[in-house]
This record gives C-alpha cells, structure tokens and sequence, in this order.
C-alpha cells in the first residue's frame, strides 16, 4: 500500500507517555508496517482501543497472507463485525491497515447477528476468513466486564481501556491472534 509517508518512525517524544514505553519493543517484534497500522487507527478512531488494534493487526495479518500466496490488487472486506462499539470499532482498524476502505467501496459490513470479530478478505482470486481465536475472544470480554463492574463507564474505565490496548498491542502477536474461519 503506498501512501504519503516515506516513514512513519517519529523520534519517541511525539508519543503519549504510555505509547512512549512500547515503541521499540513493538517496532522490533512487529515491524513498522503494524506500528504505522495500529498507530494511525487509534488516531482516527480517537481513542486506543483495544477491537482498532485489533483490526489493525488482524489486516497486516491479511495482507501477509495474500503476499505468501501471491495475490495481487486491491483488498476487499467483509466484516462481520457489525456496526455497534465496542467489537464494530475492529472496523476502523480493517481500513486504516489495509486500505479496503467505505470511501473506496471496497469494505463493507455485513447485517449477519451475532456480530463476530471475523473478516472475509479477497484479493484477485485468493479469498479466506481470519477471526479471533476464542481464547482471546473470551479473556478481552472478562477484561471489558471487569472494567465496567470497577469503573462503570467512567473516566477511570476508558483508562483502563486503553491500558488494556497497550497490553494487547504489545503482547498479542498478530501471527497467534487469528485462525481460519
């Protein structure tokens, strides 16, 4: 995907203090190309959260995949994410990391109930689905169901979110997060 940017690697104090304590360490397990993704989706969505970062991560993932197969072209999306935060924020993360935008017409979400943190993703002839592993599924909403039975929806709960988002963004590797669906 080209963009505007040459490089996106600003020097460390243009970050949030938090953001600050994770650039490396993300940077060098990860690589640029999901510091860039996940980065600029929070901007957008206007908070860290932890279904963007998701969805950041759960794109690079796509296009890593489309390249070991060689598929080339523009990306299409269909989400099953659905259009209610907090899961439909994965939605965010989808556009920004790969380019498979509403604007574009190439990212659409389906009306399918339940809601899922799931995507289908074509590129030419190559099609697959990536989704949450359960397990990660399930600790995200015992983490969320915590945070509202503590804070309610407070101040205090979106900072929890956010620590949350960083914990993720730092710990979760994308190449562990999702399996075929």
């Amino acid at each position: 995907m080209k963009g505007v940017l040459k490089s996106f690697l600003l020097p460390a104090d243009f970050y949030a203090d938090d953001v600050r304590d994770i650039v490396g360490n993300c940077i060098q397990r990860y690589g640029e190309e999901e510091w860039r993704a996940v980065t600029l989706t929070n901007e957008i969505h206007g908070h860290l959260g932890i279904y963007s970062t998701l969805g950041a991560k759960m794109g690079i993932r796509a296009r890593e995949l489309f390249r070991e197969r060689g598929a080339e072209g523009e990306m299409q999306i269909l989400s099953f994410a659905g259009s209610v935060p907090p899961v439909s924020c994965l939605n965010d993360g989808l556009q920004v990391s790969t380019g498979a935008s509403m604007g574009h017409g190439l990212f659409a979400v389906s009306a399918q109930n339940p809601v899922s943190v799931r995507a289908q993703f074509t590129c030419g002839n190559a099609s697959f689905e990536l989704r949450l592993k359960p397990e990660y599924e399930v600790l995200i909403r015992s983490d969320i169901e915590r945070g509202v039975a503590q804070f309610g929806h407070s101040p205090a709960y979106w900072n929890y979110v956010r620590q949350l988002a960083l914990s993720y963004w730092r710990d979760w590797d994308r190449t562990q997060l999702f399996e075929d669906a």
